[in-house]
């Protein structure tokens, strides 16, 4: 619902009323929704010079709405709506890739490459496409993944499912595991933990990056535990308690033990080692995702390895592979 001021029939803002299903959802989610066809970019632009209000106050774009609250937008020039083009073998692979489906939650085994939603030049998304797939499921994305990561991602059916794995988020009644191969063999088995705080910067060519450690960051939880030495690699599993943009790269080089394959965090001579090993991607794996309702009903979802990362560890298995078993 909405209402639109208007000066001699000159558009002005316009006030977006926060119904009951718009309750609890994040604000950014709210706005691409009401205002089809604008730039995800420009959203976050005016939310963050004040353009865009909640009640009169200014906001961010992780604050959650609440029914009754009013949303006033500037006036803006829209494209006409239209939805993205997604290939039908995209389609297809997403298709395949569901590991689990009831009348609130949707899981899939997110393949690597492809980013969960659309923008930042990107025609579309997982959800994006995912919605075309169930147009008439009002599907949201429950958690992030990064692009290159493969594995477990939780898709909500329902408004009500979705604010349910959000306050169980919230609550730490989620956990999430993850399989990864670091750069660097650990000095014992015992897990190593790491709670420095990230946040977010930019690099010398004024791309979003990540780092660990700086006080004006979010807190952040990692435990890597080692599984099983690959010469000069570890494959580990990590549980994190938090879910910060790029976390688990960003503290595994905070440890010392960047992941394998990461061009943004890692080390280019361990990444052209993995390479002769077939590592095309970021060897990092959302392998299984658990959590409790407020009913204390467990849900659990898993993902095998993929089969390219699997290939990998074979070929470092190989006792006279470069940089594999010694």
């Amino acid at each position: 619902m909405s209402k639109s001021a208007s000066n001699h029939g000159v558009p002005g803002p316009r006030t977006l009323t926060v119904t009951a299903r718009a309750d609890g959802q994040r604000l950014d989610n709210f706005l691409l929704r009401e205002l089809k066809g604008v730039p995800r970019g420009l959203l976050y632009r005016l939310v963050r010079q004040g353009a865009i209000r909640i009640d009169g106050r200014r906001c961010k774009v992780h604050q959650r709405l609440q029914a009754g609250s009013e949303v006033r937008v500037p006036d803006l020039d829209r494209p006409r709506e239209s939805r993205p083009e997604v290939p039908p073998k995209v389609l297809d692979r997403l298709r395949r890739a569901i590991v689990y489906e009831d009348d609130q939650y949707l899981v899939l085994d997110k393949p690597s490459g492809l980013a969960v939603h659309g923008g930042s030049g990107l025609a579309f998304g997982i959800i994006e496409a995912m919605r075309q797939l169930r147009p008439d499921d009002e599907l949201e994305l429950g958690h992030r993944l990064d692009r290159e990561t493969s594995g477990c991602l939780l898709l909500a059916k329902r408004r009500d499912a979705l604010q349910a794995f959000h306050e169980a988020l919230r609550e730490g009644r989620v956990e999430k595991r993850y399989l990864a191969l670091l750069v660097g063999r650990f000095a014992s088995p015992e897990a190593v933990h790491c709670d420095q705080p990230v946040a977010a910067g930019r690099d010398a060519g004024g791309r979003k990056r990540m780092s660990a450690g700086a006080a004006e960051g979010r807190e952040a939880h990692s435990v890597f535990r080692p599984l099983e030495p690959y010469g000069a690699f570890q494959l580990v599993e990590v549980s994190i308690g938090t879910g910060r943009t790029h976390q688990i790269r960003v503290h595994g080089q905070a440890i010392g033990h960047p992941v394998g394959g990461d061009h943004d965090y890692g080390l280019p001579d361990a990444n052209r080692s993995l390479r002769r090993h077939g590592l095309e991607r970021l060897f990092l794996h959302a392998q299984a995702l658990r959590f409790e309702d407020a009913n204390g009903e467990e849900h659990v979802f898993s993902a095998p390895l993929p089969e390219s990362l699997n290939a990998v560890l074979a070929s470092l298995a190989e006792p006279s592979a470069p940089g594999g078993r010694e």
